[in-house]
């Protein structure tokens, strides 16, 4: 079974509206997203992680709100940082920040918009680019040249780049994303994610050649009460 070395403890309120870390700045939940921001920072002497991609094994995990509450916890440190919706079958970050998704990644990957004006900027430091139109082929589209085109011109841009990627086990667009960027976190949700599930999980990125730079445990209900645990697993590489 997959535990993290340090586990950090963390309230979550079910009650919250939008994300912890832009609500609740004092609450043991955000101290957490910023133990796993900077242990993100020094997971690599050699390598910089700027574009990192965001997964579970399977649907209805907390990858989306683990990649909102990452990118929001490393704008507050003065980083210029995109969260992209590259979930092309079931997008949900323009649900969770509450932004347009007219235009978006589909759009610029086949040419219809130019980035500038697909790009919702949310504050000084943060940038979101939705998933934009649930395109007939989406595993094309993210495996395209154009696809690592944009990553690379990301790259150059911003200080941090989050993609916010479909399950593992349900397709294969976490594989194929995961060749293109610096490293890769897997959400695993407590009481629901399958020590089998989770296996299952690694070894897709791994046969693919994935930087798996870390895992985060959430949800994690404690005997003493509803709080909840946030990890990070550095035991991958």
């Amino acid at each position: 079974m997959f535990m993290a070395k340090k586990l950090h403890k963390a309230i979550v309120n079910q009650q919250y509206k939008g994300f912890v870390v832009e609500q609740k700045s004092k609450s043991i939940v955000t101290e957490a997203y910023k133990v796993l921001r900077t242990n993100i920072q020094y997971s690599s002497f050699d390598n910089e992680i700027k574009t990192i991609v965001v997964t579970s094994a399977q649907a209805a995990e907390g990858k989306s709100t683990v990649s909102g509450n990452l990118a929001l916890s490393f704008s507050q440190t003065d980083k210029k940082v995109i969260i992209v919706d590259c979930d092309l079958r079931k997008p949900s970050i323009h649900k969770k920040f509450k932004i347009s998704n007219l235009l978006g990644l589909s759009e610029v990957l086949i040419g219809q918009s130019i980035l500038e004006k697909s790009v919702y900027k949310y504050n000084d430091k943060l940038d979101i680019l939705p998933s934009g139109k649930i395109p007939p082929n989406p595993s094309e589209m993210l495996s395209s040249v154009a696809m690592t085109t944009l990553i690379e011109s990301l790259r150059d841009k911003y200080d941090i780049v989050i993609l916010d990627s479909a399950p593992l086990q349900v397709v294969t667009d976490a594989q194929i994303l995961s060749t293109k960027v610096d490293g890769t976190i897997l959400v695993i949700r407590a009481q629901r994610t399958s020590k089998e599930s989770v296996m299952e999980a690694k070894n897709l990125l791994n046969k693919v050649g994935a930087n798996i730079i870390g895992s985060v445990l959430h949800s994690v209900e404690t005997v003493k009460g509803k709080y909840y645990y946030y990890g990070v697993n550095e035991d991958y590489k």
